[in-house]
């Protein structure tokens, strides 16, 4: 059995004109959504055994803050480029590329990507996916390559811990 959960990144600020896409920061309201979260969850769900970041500074800033409270080695952060995509094409490539002796993996990741990926695998129809928003899927199957449709056991958003 295999569950992964995808993270969408925290509210970033569109406040300085001249960064990238790629660069933008976390507000300060993504920022305590993230800790707001990653502390439920940590006390709430086990450990994923892997955790995976976009490279876009507003994905890897929310993967940073729940590595920190789930006590997770922020030197085992895998990062990837791919995942600053947004579409669920990296993201399905990604998770169906997971090493099998990971039970478990949590990715952070991009809007759209996200949707797609959570109802097209997900068993909960979700309209939207909110900023820092977590949905956890459960699939059957024994590989990663081999997921199909799986049973969404989890989905949280800050605004139902405010």
């Amino acid at each position: 059995m295999k569950t992964i959960y995808i993270v969408r990144h925290a509210k970033s600020s569109w406040k300085y004109d001249s960064v990238k896409d790629h660069d933008r920061p976390l507000k300060e309201r993504g920022i305590n959504d993230a800790h707001l979260l990653s502390k439920f969850l940590a006390k709430t769900i086990s450990r994923p055994d892997v955790f995976i970041s976009s490279s876009a500074n507003r994905a890897l800033h929310t993967g940073i803050i729940f590595c920190e409270n789930f006590s997770y080695p922020m030197a085992n952060l895998k990062i990837s480029k791919q995942l600053y995509s947004f579409s669920d094409g990296y993201l399905v490539k990604t998770v169906k590329a997971l090493d099998d002796s990971f039970d478990s993996a949590i990715i952070f990741s991009h809007d759209h990507g996200i949707n797609t990926f959570v109802n097209k695998f997900g068993s909960k129809p979700i309209a939207h996916v909110s900023t820092c928003g977590v949905v956890g899927i459960e699939f059957k199957e024994k590989y990663w390559k081999d997921i199909k449709k799986g049973n969404t056991i989890l989905v949280e958003f800050p605004k139902y811990h405010k």
